[in-house]
């Protein structure tokens, strides 16, 4: 019958948990968060990557990787509460390192529902290659980034900015106003009800379709990058 939505008793659980973010009130019912949000989020990723396969094979799904965890790093925020209070999955591509390229994303909260993808935080090679296709195939770019479906889903590119031109290139490009872009990031949201229907998957799905062309545009520059960085740190190596 396919994904028909999360029970009820998924949401109910992550607000409890919003209101009662300690250790010992989760502790205490571990067994409910596995078997009311865990296992449907389980089987939600795998139905979703039964989909993928269909038109966007180059993307992974495993819930082992895939799956956020819901203990949040405390180590250097301010904020100490232990648990995260939205459950959250990751596609990334496959044989990429987990957030070292683009991917898509969804997450579930007792607020929104909110799914997309882009690249989040690439390293400083990865941007840059990044922009240099930007740069070199920048009429692709925009076809994709401005194209009327993508508009009418993403509406305008999401993510941090420089307030300049990253040197080294020239403001007169056909698309140099996204070459500030530190992340490039689409995404839409919805009401938290979506979670508990069937219309998440297909919503899900849709989103996802939308937005590979911008994945895979990404995904050429993000790869070389990462090649060329890992020839060069096995050249390194042997020169010890």
């Amino acid at each position: 019958m396919g994904f028909q939505g999360f029970p009820p008793d998924t949401l109910r659980f992550l607000k409890q948990l919003k209101k009662n973010n300690n250790r010992e009130w989760f502790q205490a019912r571990r067994n409910l968060f596995e078997e009311q949000v865990k296992a449907p989020l389980t089987e939600l990723v795998l139905q979703v990557g039964e989909a993928l396969r269909s038109f966007a094979p180059e993307m992974a799904a495993d819930p082992k990787s895939s799956i956020y965890r819901i203990y949040r790093d405390t180590r250097f925020s301010r904020d100490k509460r232990p648990y995260k209070t939205q459950i959250a999955a990751v596609f990334p591509i496959r044989g990429m390192p987990k957030h070292a390229g683009p991917g898509l994303y969804f997450h579930v909260s007792p607020d929104e529902v909110l799914m997309g993808g882009g690249i989040y935080m690439p390293d400083s090679g990865v941007l840059r290659a990044i922009r240099e296709n930007i740069t070199e195939n920048g009429e692709k770019f925009l076809s994709i980034v401005e194209g009327k479906a993508f508009r009418k889903t993403f509406g305008d590119l999401e993510g941090e900015q420089l307030k300049s031109m990253p040197k080294g290139f020239r403001a007169d490009s056909v698309a140099a106003k996204y070459l500030r872009y530190k992340q490039i990031l689409f995404g839409e949201m919805f009401e938290a009800g979506l979670a508990e229907t069937p219309q998440l998957f297909s919503a899900i799905v849709a989103c996802f379709k939308k937005g590979m062309p911008l994945i895979r545009f990404l995904h050429q520059p993000a790869a070389r990058a990462l090649n060329a960085s890992s020839r060069l740190g096995a050249e390194r190596a042997t020169d010890f």
